[in-house]
């Protein structure tokens, strides 16, 4: 079997390949941290490729693994794998071949961005299988994607690690848990039914809003602590600052029994902050 144009375009909308604006920038940015500056543009590029590829391998993963899931949810019932537009034997094919292309951007950056390749395959395709057993799946997702600002560091400078991207790091964590335990309120019913352990199945809606909200807290508090530890100045503080205005206008978007705004709340602010984090390490370098 191959893969037409027509099936391309069916698995650029099955892993979302739009959503690569979460995480990219972060990897940027942590880039530029090691740089103090621009990047060098053969490390940049690289650095891009295997973060498109490494995310889409992760969303192929989480779909396949999903797929008698997904069957049984009116909201996913349609995706491409469900339907049968994509085979699995297309999804695996896709997944093994963003599997290699990260492999080997990551061996054309330096070699320990190849030694750590196959931990970091093996730690985003974890998430699939964690929310069956654990409702701290959503801060592993978030982790997953915090870890490239310190994939962007190591890919510029591999002989150490700074304080500035790990505080990143943890920042990109709490962001990324509060808007997926956000994202989760769609699925609350079926999350119940077939015995998923999101944090809104786990403990109730209430209990997730409020931890969504401590999480967005501490999002805040981390890139304030990230600028302090990267030495930046006052433009990155500015946009911290209006950063928590998004999350708090997020926050009160957001509500378990009315989900009327969460593509907005989802992708529209969230797309919007990580764009500014890169734009707040830049001018917070050279300010």
């Amino acid at each position: 079997m191959r893969i037409s144009f027509g099936h391309f375009g069916d698995i650029c909308r099955m892993i979302k390949i739009e959503h690569s604006i979460f995480a990219l920038p972060y990897a940027w940015a942590g880039a530029v941290l090691a740089a103090r500056g621009l990047p060098p543009w053969r490390a940049l590029l690289l650095l891009t490729v295997a973060m498109v590829a490494v995310r889409s391998f992760a969303m192929t993963f989480n779909r396949i693994a999903d797929v008698a899931i997904d069957a049984e949810n009116p909201r996913t019932k349609n995706r491409p794998l469900v339907t049968g537009a994509i085979s699995m034997w297309q999804a695996w094919a896709f997944c093994g071949v963003m599997a290699a292309i990260f492999m080997a951007a990551c061996a054309g950056i330096n070699s320990l961005c190849l030694w750590l390749s196959v931990p970091a395959l093996l730690f985003a395709g974890a998430y699939s299988l964690l929310k069956r057993v654990s409702p701290i799946c959503h801060y592993w997702l978030g982790a997953t994607l915090g870890l490239a600002p310190l994939a962007g560091w190591i890919a510029v400078n591999p002989a150490g690690m700074s304080l500035a991207p790990v505080l990143l790091f943890f920042a990109v964590t709490f962001w990324v848990g509060a808007f997926d335990i956000y994202y989760a309120f769609q699925d609350l019913d079926c999350d119940l039914a077939q015995g998923l352990h999101s944090i809104p199945a786990c403990f109730g809606p209430r209990t997730a809003l409020a931890l969504a909200g401590f999480s967005h807290a501490l999002t805040v508090i981390f890139l304030a602590l990230t600028g302090l530890a990267a030495g930046l100045g006052w433009p990155w503080y500015a946009i911290c600052a209006g950063i928590a205005v998004l999350l708090v206008w997020e926050h009160r978007l957001v509500k378990p029994d009315d989900l009327s705004h969460i593509n907005m709340a989802f992708f529209t602010l969230n797309g919007i902050i990580s764009p500014l984090v890169l734009a707040g390490v830049i001018l917070g370098l050279y300010f």
